[in-house]
């Protein structure tokens, strides 16, 4: 463990070589989006919309999703390994490569953990914004969601090596489904038409969604928690086939 643990920090390093005033744009970026989207919904909930949450419910959401972003939708460097080379790399080294990939990403969560999750926290009562989860079982449904993550990235990245030259078209579509389906930025409650009553079953919604739901206090724990461990269950067996499969094709491609 101690080697992956040591990949992670030189993860983390990499990450704020050129120092953290690199950082800065994305941080104040996300700040600068954060902070009128809350004020947005404090608007529209003042004025008497009906979303099937209260309004504080619905801010909190909105916040945490923000701090918490790169863990409730996972991304890896598998979908670079063409451009980047990431995963040809891995394989000279004598550690497992999806061990290595989950090592790297969590490194590279670090800084903006530190540099904007941990203030923009600190920042939260002066918002008026409540970070406190509604039930403990937000962290097991947190854990649940980075494993799923991971899984559904690993199926994104077997996919861009199918297709080799179009990586930036897949990288596209799959920001957009992850954005419409997982309900980090939409609540799936929220969908009209009763959709939100399909939309949760779906593997996506297992995601973002479900520890966000959870924290807030308008999802069934039990239900949301049973449904992110069927979801582990059944796609990392798949994950691993298919990633399994795509070796061969990446490294004769590579060679």
């Amino acid at each position: 463990m101690y080697r992956y643990y040591y990949t992670a920090k030189l993860s983390a390093i990499e990450k704020t070589n050129g120092g953290t005033i690199y950082l800065l744009p994305d941080i104040l970026i996300k700040a600068f989006t954060l902070i009128p989207l809350v004020y947005l919904w404090r608007v529209v909930m003042s004025s008497g919309v009906e979303v099937g949450m209260t309004m504080s419910q619905m801010i909190s959401y909105t916040y945490v999703s923000s701090l918490l972003s790169e863990m409730l939708v996972v991304k890896t460097a598998a979908t670079g390994w063409l451009s980047e080379g990431t995963l040809l790399k891995l394989y000279g080294r004598p550690l497992s490569v999806l061990g290595q990939l989950s090592a790297l990403t969590v490194g590279r969560w670090m800084p903006m953990l530190l540099l904007f999750s941990l203030p923009m926290t600190l920042l939260a009562p002066v918002f008026g914004i409540s970070l406190i989860p509604s039930s403990v079982w937000f962290f097991p449904s947190l854990l649940l969601c980075i494993s799923l993550g991971f899984a559904v990235d690993c199926f994104f990245a077997c996919l861009s090596i199918k297709l080799r030259n179009m990586t930036w078209l897949i990288d596209r579509i799959r920001m957009a489904i992850i954005a419409l389906f997982s309900g980090t930025v939409i609540p799936i409650r929220l969908l009209p038409f009763g959709l939100d009553q399909i939309m949760r079953f779906q593997p996506f919604a297992a995601l973002g969604g479900s520890p966000l739901s959870i924290f807030v206090g308008t999802a069934d724990v039990r239900s949301t928690i049973l449904l992110q461990l069927a979801w582990n269950i059944v796609l990392w067996p798949l994950a691993l086939l298919a990633f399994k499969k795509s070796q061969e094709g990446m490294v004769s491609y590579g060679g």
